[in-house]
């Protein structure tokens, strides 16, 4: 399977930067390039990219904005978010935007071929740590209406061991290290991350994150359930 890629970034130079490690690489294929969200949309709806490398501050239309219309016009293709720490407001914006994970523009390459490879099989691309930091800084002033409501729907839909799980998911851990804190294989807790997904229409571990902390399920700045 070769994965198609779009570039969209206002700088020329990174743009450069990514084909050169892309271009080499077996089973990658940049289909495009686009220097901000306006021509980007138009672009991946003509080149049916499996993977948009998006940056966020661009000209024109935003990355967040350029996000949002790709994925309503077509839902399958994936999309990373290229940023910087200082720009984390705005990666929270991009992933409740329905992107598929974000990375730092500094992010080595065979972390960047990882990532690409991760979203386009249909998994998500959140580093832990950068995660943590992100839900902290910015949960307390997420968006509630109806919270909750919603926030007793999840739970009731949820057995104790998938509220475990859950709560494990928001805080950005890997299925290894889900496995590992709940004394439980990696098998075992991909089979609950799916129903997990499924039980609460969630498309995968990014909207989960979200969820998650936009209903006050789990606290900012806590590791327990709200």
């Amino acid at each position: 399977m070769t994965i198609g890629v779009l570039l969209v970034d206002d700088q020329p130079f990174l743009r450069l930067g990514l084909r050169m490690v892309l271009e080499p690489e077996e089973g990658i294929e940049i289909l495009g390039e686009a220097e901000d969200g306006s021509s980007a949309v138009p672009m991946a709806a003509a080149l049916k990219p499996d993977v948009v490398l998006m940056d966020i501050r661009m000209h024109t239309m935003d990355g967040i904005t350029a996000t949002e219309k790709i994925l309503a016009d077509r839902p399958q293709t994936k999309v990373l978010i290229l940023t910087t720490f200082d720009l984390d407001e705005y990666v929270f914006a991009g992933l409740r935007a329905g992107a598929s994970g974000f990375l730092l523009k500094d992010a080595p390459p065979d972390v960047l071929l990882t990532a690409i490879r991760t979203v386009a099989t249909g998994d998500a691309v959140l580093a832990p740590s950068v995660t943590r930091r992100l839900l902290e800084r910015f949960g307390s002033v997420m968006p509630s209406a109806q919270g909750t409501e919603r926030r007793e729907e999840v739970l009731r839909s949820l057995t104790e061991r998938e509220q475990d799980v859950f709560l494990e998911l928001a805080a950005g851990q890997s299925n290894q290290e889900i496995a590992a804190k709940l004394y439980l294989s990696e098998g075992t807790i991909k089979v609950h991350v799916g129903k997990i997904l499924a039980k609460l229409g969630l498309r995968d571990r990014v909207q989960a994150v979200v969820l998650a902390y936009e209903t006050g399920v789990v606290v900012p700045g806590s590791h327990e359930l709200g």
